[in-house]
C-alpha cells in the first residue's frame, strides 16, 4: 500500500489558488488520438506565461492505435513533428511514456516520462508545476505512485470524465485507465478537474471558422487546418470539440475555465460516481468554460506567431 503525505486544508488550497502570471508546466498528451491535443500544445507553446518543462506522451487505443503502447508511440512522434515545426525541438524536451495501463492501484507503470515529472516536481519548492494531463492519467499516477512526496510540489489540471451528476464517469480519457484516475482522484493531490459533458464540450468550432483564422496562419495553422479539415469528409451543419485545449485555458485566465472547490469525488469499480463525501480533501472542479474567449486567445496567438 502507498502512503501519501497529508496536506493540510491551508497547503492543498494554497495550491489550488487559481493561477496568475507565469507558471511552470509540463503537458502529457494522447497527440495522436484525434486532433485536439494537437491544438492543445500548440496553444500552449504560443503562451508566454507558459514555461513548458516537457511534453510527455500518453498512451492511448482506439482506432487509429493497435494497443496503448503503439498509441504512446505515436503520440511521441506527433509531439517530435510540432515541437520541430515550431522550432522547439532543441530547447523542449519529449519523452516517452506508459506503455501500458496501470496494473493496479498501488502499481506504478515506470516510463521517462513518470521518471522525469517526479524528478521535475521535486525541484520545486517556491512554486507548483502545473501537470497538465489531456489523456489518460497513467503517467501522472505512476509518478505519484512511485514518488509520493511529489503531491507537495504540483498541481495536476486534468481533462478527463464527466460531471459528478452524470449517470457515469465514463469518457475516453478517464475510462481507458480507471486505477489511474482512481489513484489520482484518491491520493490528496492538488488536483482541477475538467469535465466533459456540458463543461469542456462548448469548446466547439467549425470548418468555417478554421478556414477564417486558422488557415494561413504560418505553418503551423496550415497544419492545424488541414488535420481539422481531414478529421471528418462531410462538415455539413457539423461543429468539432477541441476539448484539450481547455486546460491551457484556464492556466491563460482562469475566470475562462471558472471552478470551485468541492470533495474529492469517489470513482468506482463500475466507472461510475459513488455517493459525495464531505469528508473528502477537496479538488477545484470545472463547471463552465468561456468558449468564445477561449477561442478569440487561440486565434489571436496564431495570428501574432504568424507575423
Amino acid at each position: 500500500m502507498v502512503t501519501f503525505p497529508k496536506l493540510t486544508t491551508e497547503e492543498r488550497e494554497s495550491l489550488l489558488e487559481p493561477p496568475r502570471g507565469q507558471a511552470s508546466i509540463i503537458l502529457d498528451t494522447d497527440t495522436y488520438n484525434e486532433i485536439d491535443d494537437q491544438f492543445a500544445l500548440v496553444y500552449a507553446l504560443l503562451s508566454d506565461n507558459l514555461e513548458i518543462k516537457g511534453v510527455h506522451a500518453a498512451p492511448f487505443h482506439n482506432v487509429r492505435s493497435s494497443g496503448p503502447a503503439d498509441g504512446m508511440e505515436k503520440s511521441y512522434q506527433e509531439i517530435l513533428h510540432i515541437l520541430e515545426m515550431m522550432e522547439y525541438a532543441d530547447t523542449i524536451p519529449a519523452l516517452r511514456g506508459s506503455t501500458t495501463y496501470l496494473p493496479s492501484h498501488i502499481e506504478p507503470v515506470p516510463s521517462p516520462a513518470a521518471e522525469r515529472l517526479a524528478e521535475e516536481a521535486l525541484s520545486h519548492e517556491d512554486e507548483p508545476l502545473y501537470v497538465l494531463t489531456i489523456g489518460a492519467i497513467t503517467n501522472v499516477a505512476s509518478a505519484l505512485l512511485m514518488e509520493p512526496e511529489i503531491i507537495r510540489h504540483i498541481v495536476i489540471v486534468w481533462l478527463g470524465g464527466q460531471p459528478y451528476y452524470w449517470p457515469t464517469a465514463k469518457e475516453f480519457n478517464l475510462r481507458q485507465d480507471v486505477p489511474a484516475a482512481q489513484v489520482v482522484f484518491d491520493s490528496g493531490v492538488p488536483l482541477v478537474h475538467i469535465p466533459c459533458k456540458n463543461v469542456a464540450e462548448h469548446l466547439r468550432t467549425t470548418l468555417p471558422e478554421m478556414q477564417a483564422y486558422v488557415r494561413g496562419q504560418g505553418a503551423v495553422g496550415d497544419y492545424l487546418y488541414q488535420i481539422f479539415k481531414d478529421h471528418r469528409e462531410d462538415h455539413f451543419a457539423h461543429s468539432k470539440v477541441i476539448w484539450d485545449v481547455s486546460t491551457v485555458a484556464y492556466m491563460n485566465e482562469p475566470q475562462w475555465v471558472p471552478t470551485a472547490l468541492r470533495p474529492s469525488p469517489v470513482l468506482l469499480d463500475d466507472v461510475t460516481w459513488g455517493e459525495a463525501d464531505a469528508t473528502r480533501h477537496r479538488i477545484r472542479a470545472a463547471y463552465d468554460v468561456d468558449r468564445d474567449a477561449i477561442f478569440r486567445d487561440l486565434f489571436c496567438k496564431l495570428a501574432e506567431q504568424a507575423e
